[in-house]
């Protein structure tokens, strides 16, 4: 690893790389179950046609020629409200740098250009999941852990399995299914 890095708004013709960066990022955490080619064509379609524009954005941070890492974010609208929130939420996710180039203000430089996207949208806060080894990072930008204002079912055994178990609500309140009397008032 030498010289500096570069970050820039990916576009659509991105897809491809951006696609390549979110394979290694989740295959360092679990064994992919799908094989890199379906996983790639499937991965770089949608990146494409979410690229074009609209809620979904990404930057990428390139050194030596190459992308060495990136960073997505969501714009999530919210319901008009009339007390003092903005609007909007941003969810940042995948974000993800080599592992020669970690440690070396790349990480902090993706999501410093996430943010600025979220200030300049007018976004009310910002959510997302880290990974054990990007935690620092973000409490460095001012996220705090907050386990009791997030809340999470996991409705597919596949992730769920990689955490220990799924998730399940209480018993005979399964949302989705019959419709349910509700009591007279």
């Amino acid at each position: 690893m030498s010289g500096a890095s570069s970050i820039r708004r990916a576009s659509r013709n991105d897809a491809t790389v951006l696609a390549e960066l979110r394979y290694r990022f989740r295959a360092e955490q679990h064994a992919p179950t799908e094989p890199p080619e379906a996983f790639l064509e499937r991965c770089t379609a949608w990146m494409a046609s979410r690229l074009d524009g609209g809620r979904w954005g990404a930057w990428i941070a390139e050194a030596e020629g190459r992308a060495i890492g990136a960073i997505w974010l969501q714009l999530i609208e919210k319901l008009p409200n009339p007390g003092p929130e903005l609007e909007w939420h941003g969810y940042v996710t995948s974000a993800y740098v080599a592992p020669e180039w970690r440690n070396a203000g790349v990480g902090a430089a993706l999501l410093d250009a996430a943010l600025a996207a979220c200030r300049a949208h007018g976004v009310d806060s910002v959510i997302l999941w880290p990974t054990a080894r990007s935690a620092s990072l973000y409490r460095r930008f001012g996220f705090r852990d907050r386990p009791a204002d997030i809340m999470e079912l996991v409705l597919h055994p596949g992730r769920a399995a990689t955490m220990g178990g799924p998730d399940r609500p209480p018993e005979g309140d399964q949302p989705g299914g019959e419709r349910r009397q509700l009591p007279s008032p």
